[in-house]
């Protein structure tokens, strides 16, 4: 048996499951798993169906020639593809360390179904660290007068990788409205709070100086609305007035590469459907 997945939206209307079953019947395929939302205020519609096909079967390049004919008529945006797709992507970070040895890590032990094909730094410091899970690493310093330069070096790397997905894994720099118009839906940040609190330097003190009882962190997609793109996932965890700014900033860290994992992997693994400032996740 082939494995394949089909994650689809539409406007909301009658016999949309309908018809996806009818053509996975018709393709004598079998659902193992699926998830499906009703959005009743918007009029949209969310489904994402795992099933498996007999081997000998229809190629998902068949299944996708085939899939064309019940989906147009219900203006569907949609994506068939076999459960073994690995994305290919793109780190880039700056000095923080903590999420890309977390992406690294579970990238090498199997847990997240992508590929690292390369990570960008505006600085040296994790070079080694790369170079040791046998990743291409590259240098790209940034400033204020030459950041066209570095962003067309790096859509030239993305290129030249075919890069699927970017991440922002505490990188400092802020992408250039151009940059983030031509790479939409691909970038996903990682930020250290419950958008869109205490931004800037020292996050973790601005916190403790204002005595919160939360520490939190948000994955959201990347947007010419800096920290303001739709939301992928959130972490959260509790602390109270015995936590030292440097004990919210460790458990800060935990929180952080949690959030961006999980919103790695549910990108990944065709979960998160972007609708306007916000996103439907099945998970």
């Amino acid at each position: 048996m082939t494995e394949h997945v089909l994650t689809l939206d539409c406007p909301e209307s009658p016999g949309i499951v309908h018809a996806v079953s009818r053509f996975l019947v018709e393709h004598d395929s079998d659902i193992i798993d699926n998830q499906q939302f009703g959005d009743r205020r918007d009029g949209h519609f969310y489904m994402r169906v795992r099933f498996s096909t007999p081997g000998g079967g229809a190629t998902a390049e068949q299944l996708r020639r085939d899939f064309e004919a019940v989906a147009a008529p219900l203006a569907m945006r949609w994506n068939l593809e076999p459960v073994s797709t690995r994305r290919r992507v793109l780190i880039m970070v700056s000095r923080y360390d903590h999420c890309l040895n977390d992406l690294l890590f579970r990238t090498r032990s199997g847990d997240l179904p992508i590929d690292v094909v390369a990570v960008v730094s505006n600085h040296r410091d994790h070079e080694g660290l790369v170079d040791w899970h046998g990743i291409p690493f590259f240098h790209v310093p940034v400033s204020k007068a030459d950041k066209p330069r570095a962003e067309a070096q790096l859509l030239s790397l993305v290129e030249e990788f075919d890069v699927d997905l970017l991440v922002l894994a505490r990188y400092m720099q802020v992408l250039s409205d151009d940059l983030c118009g031509r790479l939409a839906g691909r970038v996903i940040n990682i930020h250290h709070s419950f958008l869109p609190s205490f931004k800037g330097a020292k996050p973790y003190h601005q916190a403790h100086d204002r005595g919160v009882k939360l520490v939190g962190a948000t994955a959201h997609y990347v947007t010419a609305d800096l920290d303001e793109g739709p939301i992928i996932a959130q972490e959260v965890n509790p602390v109270d007035h015995s936590h030292t700014p440097e004990d919210l900033a460790a458990i800060g860290r935990d929180a952080e590469s949690a959030a961006l994992a999980r919103a790695v992997r549910w990108h990944c693994e065709g979960r998160v459907f972007v609708q306007g400032r916000r996103t439907v996740v099945l998970r």
